[in-house]
């Protein structure tokens, strides 16, 4: 297409494409797009124009508007086999033209999404297929025979099951066993410790580079228990990424990515067993009632009006809520959990009861507003409404306002916190 809308008009002297890169990345994100961006700049670039032979594998949205005004400002053309030439966003057509090819790229992207998806889904369930990622210890990879495909298989493409591990499938019976007989998750990981068990990120380091291997803790065990794939069922959807992006779908505005849970009833399970289970699948309902939060003796749940806003002057850390003798409070063990025992020399725990907390918040805040000052739930309100944080240790407590990122400039250094009082 290129070659045809360029033809006795000119000649393409250079090439520039991205390959393995989405389309809703921006330009300057891509690094044939960045080079391409890049010869712009340059006074000796040996081209004048720059054509898109298809737009689809080159803009998403809005992106066209953008990278015109940056070529124009060099004095570079863009062009398009749709315009049939250099493209000119002061024309109304042209500029029809760019909205519709911009969504028309975004269709592209959500049906093959769609369609990949549901292809994933069908996959889990009727199949029972592994889909890739790290095997969950216990397991490992064994092959399963030629790809279904014939396109695939012809590229020598194999597939793969799960089959038990002869080294860690036993920790993952002694596990579920110790969980049906009461034991909790604290109390499992310490003893895999004291053993020297290898956790999963020590045993498969080549899968799990990116974990620290310090050992087993309360939430690789919790994990573990509920797992629903050591039934023996393959499953699906139990996590999406989350790009956390201000306008969605507009990857431009993405935050950062983060993995997040799917609710349970959004899980893909086979229909069927599709690989030797390391429980039975009694027993890993019987581990999952044993994993439930247990019900105050009262019945009354526990609230804890600070959560989230106290944090430990020694450490850094945030202090966890913690009831006590009756009442909230919060408590910071400085890193150490349940799992690992204490090290010699580490400082006491901090603990701080709320009502106490509040108190001396209250007095601090006097004068500056009446709200605050009327009960205790005003006051948590007051600070989390002016993202005020409550820096403690043993002795002293300091009220901090943090300034929220979100209204930081990003050419602008983050002005140091402003202390209410000390």
């Amino acid at each position: 297409m290129a070659d045809r809308t360029v033809a006795e008009q000119g000649e393409i002297v250079s090439e520039y494409f991205d390959i393995g890169c989405s389309r809703r990345l921006p330009w300057h994100v891509r690094p044939q797009a960045a080079a391409l961006l890049a010869a712009v700049n340059e006074q000796c670039r040996g081209f004048d124009a720059v054509i898109v032979g298809e737009y689809e594998r080159a803009f998403h949205g809005d992106q066209l508007a953008g990278v015109a005004a940056v070529l124009a400002a060099h004095g570079v053309q863009l062009w398009l086999p749709e315009t049939r030439g250099p493209v000119d966003l002061n024309n109304p057509t042209h500029q029809a033209l760019a909205m519709l090819l911009g969504h028309q790229s975004k269709r592209e992207v959500l049906r093959a999404r769609f369609r990949t998806t549901m292809a994933m889904r069908a996959q889990a369930r009727d199949q029972g297929r592994h889909l890739g990622g790290r095997p969950p210890y216990g397991y490992r990879l064994v092959d399963a025979g030629p790809h279904p495909n014939t396109a695939h298989a012809r590229w020598g493409r194999r597939l793969h099951r799960l089959a038990p591990d002869p080294v860690t499938a036993p920790h993952v019976h002694w596990i579920f066993a110790q969980r049906i007989a009461g034991t909790s998750a604290a109390g499992i990981a310490r003893t895999l410790n004291h053993l020297g068990v290898p956790s999963p990120s020590q045993y498969d380091r080549a899968r799990n580079r990116h974990r620290t291997a310090e050992g087993w803790t309360v939430r690789t065990v919790a994990e573990i228990l509920a797992n629903p794939r050591y039934t023996g069922r393959q499953v699906w959807n139990r996590q999406y990424t989350d790009h956390q992006e201000t306008e969605p779908g507009d990857r431009r505005t993405s935050r950062g990515s983060v993995r997040r849970w799917n609710p349970r009833d959004q899980w893909m399970l086979s229909a069927r067993l599709v690989h030797p289970p390391l429980v039975s699948e009694t027993d890993f309902v019987q581990a999952q009632t044993v994993n439930a939060v247990a019900m105050p003796e009262d019945g009354q749940p526990r609230r804890y009006l600070l959560t989230g806003l106290i944090v430990c002057r020694t450490c850094g850390r945030r202090a966890d809520a913690h009831w006590v003798h009756g009442r909230p409070g919060y408590r910071c063990r400085h890193g150490r959990t349940s799992a690992s025992p204490p090290l010699p020399g580490r400082p006491k725990p901090l603990y701080l009861r709320e009502d106490l907390l509040l108190a001396h918040i209250a007095r601090q805040l006097d004068g500056r507003t009446t709200e605050a000052r009327d009960d205790a739930r005003a006051t948590a309100a007051y600070l989390r409404a002016n993202q005020i944080t409550i820096i403690c240790d043993a002795d002293t407590i300091t009220l901090d306002r943090q300034p929220s990122p979100a209204r930081i400039p990003r050419q602008k250094q983050r002005p140091p916190p402003e202390p209410l009082e000390t």
